[in-house]
């Protein structure tokens, strides 16, 4: 499943993408015609906040309500079956480019205590952002967990 944020939905395209989920995150000021024509193009779910773009995109979207990435998740997971284990960790959360494995030079960039963990250790080939499995990864991998099971 494929995804397309519109620019009000910032962190919630980033936690579709640290989950796994290819996800396009509209620029400010994009038109709502491109955004149609590109979801369309690329077979993209459309998840917005704007009534009227959602309803032009039916039914591949998702009129997204709530507020803070959590609630907009929930929301998205009433929608659509999301699964939140999907393949975490395996996409750069800033520009959605699939990870590779981090190279020795780029693992010796890695703050010491990072360079300790088993990995896996990953690295963005657009930005070279690295990714190490710390304490951020486990609170994520946590609050995937409880979107899952809001319920519990």
């Amino acid at each position: 499943m494929r995804f397309l944020c519109d620019e009000m939905l910032v962190r919630l395209a980033r936690l579709l993408r640290a989950a796994g989920y290819d996800t396009y995150l509209a620029a400010g000021g994009e038109k709502d015609a491109a955004l149609l024509h590109l979801a369309r193009e690329e077979g993209r779910q459309l998840l917005t906040r704007d009534r009227r773009l959602a309803e032009a995109a039916q039914p591949d979207s998702v009129r997204i309500t709530g507020f803070g990435p959590e609630q907009e998740a929930r929301r998205l997971s009433e929608a659509v079956l999301i699964d939140w284990d999907f393949a975490p960790f395996t996409r750069c959360v800033m520009d959605n480019a699939p990870l590779r494995p981090a190279s020795l030079d780029q693992i010796d960039r890695m703050p010491p205590r990072a360079q300790a963990l088993a990995g896996p250790f990953r690295a963005c080939p657009a930005c070279g952002r690295l990714y190490w499995p710390g304490s951020h990864a486990r609170r994520m991998a946590d609050r995937f967990r409880g979107i899952a099971r809001p319920y519990s």
